[in-house]
């Protein structure tokens, strides 16, 4: 396939090594302009290009930039964009590491259906919950023992099932996290952030879970998010 990437930060430019090396044409873009991007070019064999370039590069865009840049990206980055093209988004609220606080997720809604709503495209949520040490080293072949699980939320049923068969190519199994409403059950702080876990203990957390947030969960998953980022500052 031809994919273009929005983010060459750490997430974005291991899919970039990690899509090539499958024989995808990739397409990578930064805030910074091509020709900041050449070592990540030479590492990766992705070919540097605009925003723009890269939002009409193909049949999948990646947008995986910190979160908080969102609203900086063009107003017109998918106009004329075909409907069939499939936005994934990769992003992560960070409050304390780099975001700030954003009112925006103080109720229920999800980091990315906020992203959705900037774009102004329907989008579907990978690659959040998956450090980029293990999503460019860790892929193993279907039915593998230890093979680990990749939730997949959204909305489009037919987009979703296109990156799930891309989830799958890289290595992991592909499980079905519903809507992008649930996608709050792969954020940061839920059960299965950073876990490496396998398909059947991400389909048993999300049952676990149920479908709707309640008051106790948003707390418990603040507090377990609090407490991670704490960790991660301590160890920057």
């Amino acid at each position: 396939m031809n994919i273009g990437i929005i983010g060459a930060g750490y997430i974005g430019s291991t899919l970039a090594g990690r899509l090539t090396a499958l024989g995808h044409t990739v397409v990578i873009a930064n805030s910074r302009g091509p020709e900041t991007l050449q070592a990540v070019a030479e590492k990766t064999g992705a070919t540097p290009v605009t925003a723009h370039e890269a939002a009409r590069s193909g049949e999948i865009v990646i947008v995986t930039i910190p979160l908080k840049n969102i609203p900086e990206l063009p107003n017109d980055l998918f106009e004329g964009v075909s409907d069939d093209v499939v936005v994934i988004d990769t992003s992560n609220y960070y409050p304390l590491l780099r975001d700030g606080h954003m009112a925006e997720f103080d109720g229920d809604l999800t980091e990315s259906e906020w992203v959705q709503q900037h774009l102004g495209r329907p989008v579907v949520k990978v690659f959040n919950n998956i450090s980029f040490t293990s999503l460019g080293s860790a892929g193993k072949p279907a039915g593998a023992p230890g093979r680990i699980g990749l939730p997949v939320s959204g909305d489009n049923a037919a987009s979703k099932q296109k990156v799930m068969q891309l989830v799958d190519e890289l290595g992991f199994d592909a499980v079905d996290g519903g809507s992008l409403h649930e996608s709050w059950r792969q954020q940061p702080g839920s059960p299965i952030y950073g876990t490496d876990s396998p398909a059947a203990e991400i389909q048993k957390q999300f049952a676990s879970l149920g479908t709707e947030r309640t008051a106790a969960q948003r707390e418990q998953f603040a507090a377990n998010h609090a407490e991670l980022e704490k960790k991660m500052m301590a160890q920057s």
